[in-house]
């Protein structure tokens, strides 16, 4: 592939690790930013109410979303797709669409502790920008479905730690 290949960038990450912070850090590099909370707020303002309602909504996003995603690679630009890549799965269905848009998939992992992402959730929820509240018991839930990136799912890792 040669450097004007276009690159999926991915984010890995628990919630309030910090993803769409770096994520509009990576956009401004180039990238063009294609956020999942915005749309999931404005599409089901009423509907998301339980984690089973986001694994339903975001999958119907997700399917609506993919052949748009797969025509702006093939178009040759680059994205900073900002929806989760917490799951063997999620990271599968990214993989194969930057390889559908001829494009290279960078997996960006911010393996930040527990600790520290309440620690922000805090904070996020307090400032009440974020379209999303989420509570301590809901992060612990969402956690439960977080599965570490591994080498062998074929995507090249960048590991982001606290700094």
């Amino acid at each position: 592939m040669t450097s004007d290949t276009p690159i999926l960038h991915l984010l890995c990450g628990k919630v309030a690790a910090g993803k769409s912070t770096l994520a509009r850090t990576l956009a401004d590099d180039g990238a063009l930013l294609v956020a999942q909370d915005p749309w999931m707020a404005r599409l089901y303002p009423t509907e998301l109410r339980t984690i089973e309602d986001y694994l339903k909504l975001s999958a119907r996003l997700r399917a609506a979303m993919t052949p748009h995603l797969v025509d702006l690679l093939c178009a040759g630009l680059s994205l900073m797709l900002d929806w989760p890549a917490n799951t063997v799965a999620s990271r599968r269905w990214m993989r194969e669409m930057a390889e559908g848009g001829g494009a290279t998939a960078r997996l960006h992992w911010l393996d930040v502790p527990d600790r520290q992402c309440l620690t922000r959730l805090d904070a996020r929820n307090a400032g009440g920008e974020h379209e999303f509240t989420v509570s301590h018991g809901e992060f612990a839930a969402l956690a439960r479905y977080f599965e570490p990136p591994r080498e062998e799912e074929g995507l090249p890792i960048v590991r982001h730690l606290p700094g």
